[in-house]
């Protein structure tokens, strides 16, 4: 169905970000912009959503170009509830960034940019086209380098290095494979890819260009062995930096592989067994970086590591129920990754350092924010009945169901891990007696900031955790949104009906 309102997620934040940029000397201005118009980007997701769910997949033809020769974009429930959860995530942000960041960050541009930000990121999930894939992937790479460099420090600039030096390495093959792709089928729009694709008969090439995309995306998502970036990244920009990367730059390369993997190239045997291989590799080199770590910004950026291999592993089941648990902890993955940044950005705020073996006490000095925190902390480790446990189940009922047994003991093992892992944290930071620290210098802590800062600092921990308990509390409803996704993503025929057209596949 044709809708032209689509594309409003992307219009929307790029309108607010151009009209932050009259503001750039007037922080509060700024800070009250976005704000209130990360409500009304967040109302317009859930608007997309809604219209997904009841009418079916809705498409738009820019310039009027029939598919595929014009740009296309594509809204199915996938794509707006990733659109959705973009929004949830850069409303709460928003607001903890308010309390979080120093008023000379502010003026250096970071509302602009987190706002050209997000809008790259509803462009890379709503484009039905490839190349546009690329391209969206080159605006969340821009901002996101502005962003991870903002205020200018010494480690930031390090971090900076290694994070673009990968994402570019990431792209170059992206685009080679674009180009491979192009010359053997003539076209970039993915319906129409999928159609051309299946049709080729030299499987190797295919598989080639398959194995490409996969290292382009897998660069990007931080997967074994090409994940290094990320533990010498994102420990450097401000937390209210990290937790929007945390919870969703990594998710966008796992987004595009479920895409492209589900429309274009069909996992065959080799393809399967290549991922599930890495995916069992991700789990266990995460898990075991964030063992031996004791900086909890350093234990968050390797538990990202590990929970992506859950997701590969999905991926790499290939059933409809594994899809569903993929991506039942997707949704869960992105609200809880961005909400434990946050909480560790809170707790430097209140103790002024990251390093566990300093931290102790905090329960008996903070016990209502710890209470707060052990939500998403516990929801990581996945302890039944929150949001983490049900993804697993899927993917541990698949894995049986087709005997990988190797899937199925990095799941469990991976688990075990992050268990050991939270049980740490919750020893080392909260339970222990504390020790005495030195004053920080040039630093505001919690206790000396206006009550309304404060509040901004808590509120989105509160308002992410939340969501997270109805995730597991409500389950079945995100089971039956992961089933609907999964299903579509099995049966690529409702996708490719939607922008070619119906009847486009002709039955044998």
């Amino acid at each position: 169905m044709t809708n032209p309102y689509i594309v409003l997620p992307v219009i929307f934040q790029l309108f607010t970000a151009i009209l932050l940029l009259f503001f750039w000397s007037h922080k509060n201005i700024q800070k009250a912009i976005s704000i209130t118009f990360s409500l009304v980007s967040l109302s317009i997701a859930l608007w997309l959503f809604s219209l997904t769910w009841s009418q079916g997949i809705q498409t738009i033809q820019a310039g009027g170009w029939k598919a595929p020769f014009g740009i296309t974009f594509v809204a199915d429930v996938f794509s707006a509830i990733m659109v959705l959860l973009t929004s949830v995530c850069g409303f709460a942000v928003s607001i903890y960034a308010i309390g979080s960041l120093r008023n000379v960050l502010v003026k250096f541009g970071f509302f602009p940019i987190l706002h050209f930000l997000l809008m790259g990121l509803n462009g890379a999930f709503l484009t039905g086209d490839i190349f546009n894939l690329y391209v969206w992937f080159e605006v969340i790479i821009i901002a996101s380098f502005v962003l991870i460099t903002l205020g200018g420090e010494k480690i930031q600039i390090e971090g900076a290095v290694k994070y673009v030096t990968m994402n570019l390495l990431a792209s170059v093959i992206f685009l080679t494979s674009i180009a491979i792709l192009y010359g053997l089928t003539g076209s970039l729009n993915m319906a129409d890819l999928s159609l051309k694709v299946a049709e080729l008969e030299n499987k190797k090439l295919v598989n080639i260009t398959a194995v490409l995309f996969f290292i382009g995306f897998g660069i990007k998502s931080a997967i074994f062995p090409l994940y290094f970036w990320l533990p010498a990244s994102y420990h450097a920009p401000p937390p209210a930096v990290s937790a929007i990367f945390a919870g969703l730059l990594t998710k966008v390369g796992i987004y595009a592989m479920l895409r492209v993997f589900t429309l274009i190239f069909i996992p065959d045997e080799f393809m399967r067994e290549l991922i599930s291989w890495v995916a069992v590799f991700t789990i266990l080199s995460g898990g075991l970086g964030a063992l031996i770590k004791n900086n909890l910004r350093e234990v968050f950026n390797y538990l990202i590591i590990c929970h992506i291999g859950f997701m590969l592993a999905g991926l790499s089941l290939f059933t409809e129920i594994a899809l569903t648990g993929a991506v039942f902890y997707l949704i869960h993955d992105i609200l809880v990754k961005t909400n434990i940044y946050m909480i560790g950005g809170l707790i430097f705020k209140i103790e002024g350092t990251y390093n566990m073996k300093q931290l102790g006490g905090f329960y008996k000095s903070y016990p209502k924010l710890s209470l707060l925190m052990a939500i998403p902390l516990f929801s990581l480790i996945g302890l039944p009945p929150l949001s983490g446990f049900w993804a697993k189940i899927f993917l541990i009922e698949s894995g049986f169901d087709v005997k990988h047994y190797e899937l199925i003991g990095a799941i469990l093992l991976g688990s075990f891990i992050t268990l050991i892992t939270i049980a740490k944290i919750w020893s080392e930071v909260f339970w222990k007696e504390m020790e005495e620290l030195p004053a920080r210098i040039n630093m505001r802590y919690f206790h000396e900031l206006r009550p309304i800062k404060q509040y901004t600092l808590v509120f989105p921990i509160i308002f992410l955790a939340l969501i997270s308990l109805f995730i597991g509390f409500g389950a079945e409803y995100v089971i039956r949104v992961s089933q609907h996704i999964a299903g579509e993503l099995i049966n690529s025929s409702y996708y490719i009906e939607a922008v070619l057209g119906p009847n486009t596949i002709q039955s044998p």
